[in-house]
């Protein structure tokens, strides 16, 4: 099919609707529609050359077009592209169940596939609750509620966003939310019981066992993500927070929902985030970087003390009735299998300590540019948050539109990033060099001085 450019721009703004993105604003700019993408590159339409400082929304693991990955898909779709797993199996979905199981925390036994991130943490919502219910003891049919955090991201689904905390994205579908009780968020800058750094013996902690002490006995579980909270700006929690959740959910008898979508699959220099403090959660949702970027795909894994609470006889109705047309995908399930093998193989999460390195020293400089209030790293998530007033961390105005402007300006110099609000984002394809790495840091601080200063 032969078509223009400006074509393309045209039937862009006039059929398709953007996510996360105000089409009012979209229509007004020059869009920048992708053709093709190689190694940490994606190219527009006019063969125009970007780095992906994004990795295509926090995916990308081995870079675009990986050879590897492609003859995985390509030997499977002359095979079968896709067959129901409800009350059949597949070779990919055993083989990947099997795979995840070995590099998960111990313990994590049962794979349950479906083919977001959202559906994911969903998934491990109706496990939790539906596990309470089938305890056989009255107290325990009380156990309704989740805990979360505030400033939480779990996903768009009505659950996923019933257990999210960010008053932007959530506000509007609180009528359609289930009732949900929320601690506060390790946002260490800004904390939300005053406190700094320095005088701070994790009070946030102290918070959620007095929460989990006054609601245990209607709580089913504690979902959180471990490590950073990617969606609301790389909140990179303090070390030991991890632990400290953990011991509580034991404690309280509450089952502890690991959400590593974002951070999985290497995103914090271990395979998963739930590494850095040994924790091995009730239940574990991943789904982004599992196939290396390229095909949708979700797991939602536990235990089997949990797993074993859903074995009865048909007519106790014990069953799990939850599942999804793509679940366990050969395709997708092929490229996951293809990814893990290559970074096995080529020892990749070792490999990643001399760039997280380099991130963490490049990303000092930018202590120099008099808005940038504060920078979060961990491992290879970085979030740049721009006020106002540095003095008094005075926040931009939402009127402002600061991230948009300053992505906008990185990518009339090859980069793609994304702003969270009024933090700049980077989340580099996990293969990038560190000559690209480089060009990533020095377009991002051009572009945040172009616009602020």
């Amino acid at each position: 099919m032969n078509v223009t450019r400006e074509q393309m721009e045209i039937w862009d703004k006039e059929y398709v609707w953007h996510p996360f993105t105000q089409m009012k604003e979209y229509r007004g700019e020059k869009p920048l529609i992708v053709d093709r993408g190689e190694g940490s590159f994606l190219f527009d339409i006019e063969g125009n050359r970007y780095l992906d400082g994004t990795s295509s929304l926090w995916v990308t693991v081995h870079g675009h077009k990986k050879e590897e990955i492609n003859a995985a898909v390509r030997e499977q779709l002359d095979r079968v592209a896709h067959s129901t797993l409800l009350g059949l199996a597949n070779v990919p979905s055993i083989l990947l169940a099997k795979k995840l199981v070995e590099i998960t925390p111990p313990g994590l036994n049962k794979v349950f596939y479906s083919d977001s991130g959202a559906t994911s943490v969903e998934i491990a919502l109706k496990i939790a609750y539906q596990y309470w219910q089938q305890q056989g003891r009255e107290e325990y049919r009380a156990r309704h509620k989740f805990i979360s955090l505030t400033e939480a991201y779990h996903g768009d689904t009505i659950g996923s966003v019933s257990v999210g905390g960010m008053e932007l994205f959530h506000s509007k579908f609180r009528p359609l939310l289930f009732e949900t009780l929320h601690a506060p968020a390790p946002y260490c800058y800004r904390c939300p019981l005053g406190k700094s750094r320095s005088g701070c013996d994790t009070d946030c902690i102290k918070e959620l066992e007095q929460l989990l002490g006054r609601h245990h006995r209607e709580v089913a579980g504690l979902v959180l993500e471990p490590a950073v909270q990617g969606a609301a700006g790389i909140l990179v929690a303090p070390e030991g927070y991890l632990t400290a959740a953990g011991r509580l959910c034991r404690k309280y008898n509450v089952l502890l929902i690991a959400d590593e979508v974002a951070v999985g699959f290497g995103r914090t220099g271990r395979i998963f985030a739930c590494e850095h403090e040994n924790v091995t959660p009730d239940l574990m949702c991943v789904a982004k970087g599992i196939t290396g970027g390229y095909l949708p795909l979700a797991a939602t894994l536990t235990t089997d003390t949990v797993y074993n609470a859903f074995l009865g006889e048909t007519d106790e109705y014990k069953t799990f009735y939850h599942g999804h047309t793509y679940t366990g995908n050969p395709l997708a399930c092929a490229a996951a299998l293809a990814s893990l093998e290559l970074i096995e193989r080529t020892d990749f999460i070792s490999g990643m300590g001399e760039k997280i390195s380099f991130l963490s020293g490049a990303l000092g400089r930018f202590w120099n540019l008099k808005h940038v209030g504060d920078i979060r790293q961990k491992g290879m998530m970085a979030g740049i948050e721009l006020v106002e007033d540095r003095s008094d961390k005075k926040p931009y105005p939402a009127g402002a539109n600061i991230g948009h402007r300053v992505i906008l300006e990185a990518r009339k110099n090859g980069l793609i990033i994304r702003p969270l609000g009024n933090v700049i984002v980077l989340m580099p394809v996990l293969s990038m060099s560190l000559s690209e790495l480089e060009d990533m840091v020095n377009i991002t601080y051009s572009a945040i001085k172009t616009v602020t200063e």
